[in-house]
């Protein structure tokens, strides 16, 4: 379907929403392909291509509201989904903060071409895509120590979004997105290990060669063979590029409007507070070129714009929806996001963490003996509180330098605290969604031997 196509379906999604009875309505419909292959042992394991279109229906009657979803476009479809969600709305409880944004609030111009969102390149054959995981899986098979690549895949996607109201709001975006990973093991028995490298773009022109992803993959995977547990005591911890975003990840979503509302976040009494080392700054922007948060409007159909969450070391804002803004007596920060099947929450786009001076071997250097995590499995995370638990893998630092592999640990301490206390590296990629560097975690438990 054209743009022009996915607008009619909005708008017709509305009127049948007004017919029967809706005293406002918002809409959105998604159309979607997505392509993906996976080979094992030099030949193709699995291939899949899908196509499809959603549709998701918000009614309002007086303060209450109901959602429903369908992926059929008939006109007996569209007018079922509007009387079904009338219906529903009746039912459900009253709401004081459910509404649509005023028409004075809503974005009223954009420049796509600006965000870079979408690569006007053909769609990969599903014969190219198996090209490319087949070299990824070969250049992993050639790092000497890799006995078996387990997956190599690569993949395509591309997705047209359009969003409308009866509050005159109607527009819409496309997003493309093509991708590369290679799964490595070396060892055998029980010291089997296993490490993974892959790659995400918007642009064909911008992924990662096939060789360097498999490349990468079987010599972290040759790195991991030999590990064993740590000493058990209190140790500074530095969390790899890799997996250094999640532990922004959780700031993130201790900040979101939705667990401020409910008052179940750490952070919940945090406003104007430190939650970082003086002198850092989160920032979120989503209006980033060429990635993959980018967004011209939210869900809403409020603009989007840079905002500052943490400005040198203090939480300035939450991050909100309309709803959840008006919970709070907050105006929205333009972070309403949505699917067919549910009303919009909050959701935070594009965030930088500012980077450090110090490269992550500067902070190897300079930490004695500890841990480096470069990989992580489960988590113990308590919103409430914060008291943070992970397993977690990688090497082992002795004086200032790497000595050995290490895993089947557990890494401990409490998020309020590490966060206050991080030293950023300068080693972040600046083309993620989230630019965050190695981060060095001061002290933490660490539960091995």
């Amino acid at each position: 379907m054209t743009p022009s196509d996915l607008s009619n379906l909005t708008a017709r999604l509305i009127d049948a929403a007004k017919a029967a009875g809706a005293d406002a309505a918002d809409s959105i419909a998604i159309q979607g392909t997505s392509v993906s292959v996976d080979v094992r042992a030099g030949a193709l394991e699995h291939a899949e291509r899908s196509e499809g279109i959603d549709l998701g229906l918000r009614v309002m009657v007086g303060q209450k509201q109901a959602n429903v979803s369908s992926s059929d476009v008939s006109d007996r479809t569209i007018s079922e989904m509007a009387t079904r969600a009338v219906a529903m709305a009746h039912e459900a409880p009253e709401d004081p903060h459910a509404g649509l944004a005023d028409p004075d609030q809503l974005a009223r111009t954009w420049d796509m071409d600006a965000l870079q969102m979408y690569d006007a390149t053909p769609e990969p054959n599903p014969a190219e895509l198996e090209t490319s995981a087949l070299e990824a899986e070969a250049a992993a098979h050639a790092v000497s120590g890799v006995e078996q690549v387990q997956q190599a895949s690569a993949a395509y996607g591309e997705r047209s979004i359009w969003l409308a109201g009866s509050n005159g709001f109607s527009g819409g975006y496309r997003r493309s997105d093509r991708g590369l990973s290679c799964v490595a093991i070396a060892g055998s028995g029980a010291d089997m290990e296993r490490d993974y490298d892959g790659d995400s773009r918007i642009f064909q022109a911008d992924l990662r060669s096939a060789t360097d992803i498999g490349h990468a993959a079987g010599e972290r995977a040759v790195a991991r063979i030999g590990a064993r547990k740590p000493p058990t005591g209190a140790y500074p911890v530095l969390f790899d590029e890799r997996v250094a975003a999640t532990l922004i990840g959780h700031l993130l979503a201790a900040v979101n409007g939705a667990s401020i509302a409910r008052g179940s976040s750490w952070l919940r009494d945090s406003l104007d507070q430190q939650v970082l080392p003086a002198g850092l700054n989160l920032i979120e922007d989503p209006l980033r070129p060429r990635t993959s948060g980018s967004r011209p409007f939210d869900a809403e159909g409020l603009p989007t714009q840079a905002r500052t969450i943490v400005e040198n070391g203090v939480l300035t804002g939450w991050t909100l929806d309309l709803a959840t803004g008006r919970k709070l007596g907050m105006a929205s920060t333009g972070n309403a996001a949505r699917g067919t099947s549910s009303p919009p929450s909050p959701s935070s786009w594009n965030v930088s963490l500012d980077q450090g001076t110090a490269s992550r071997a500067d902070l190897i250097r300079d930490m004695g003996t500890g841990l480096l995590v470069t990989s992580m499995i489960g988590s113990t995370i308590n919103p409430n509180t914060g008291d943070y638990s992970r397993g977690a893998a990688g090497l082992w630092i002795e004086n200032g330098e790497i000595t050995h592999t290490v895993n089947e640990c557990t890494i401990a301490g409490n998020l309020a605290d590490m966060l206050r206390n991080i030293v950023p590296a300068n080693d972040a990629r600046t083309h993620l969604s989230r630019v965050v560097p190695s981060l060095l975690v001061p002290g933490m438990t660490l539960a091995g031997n």
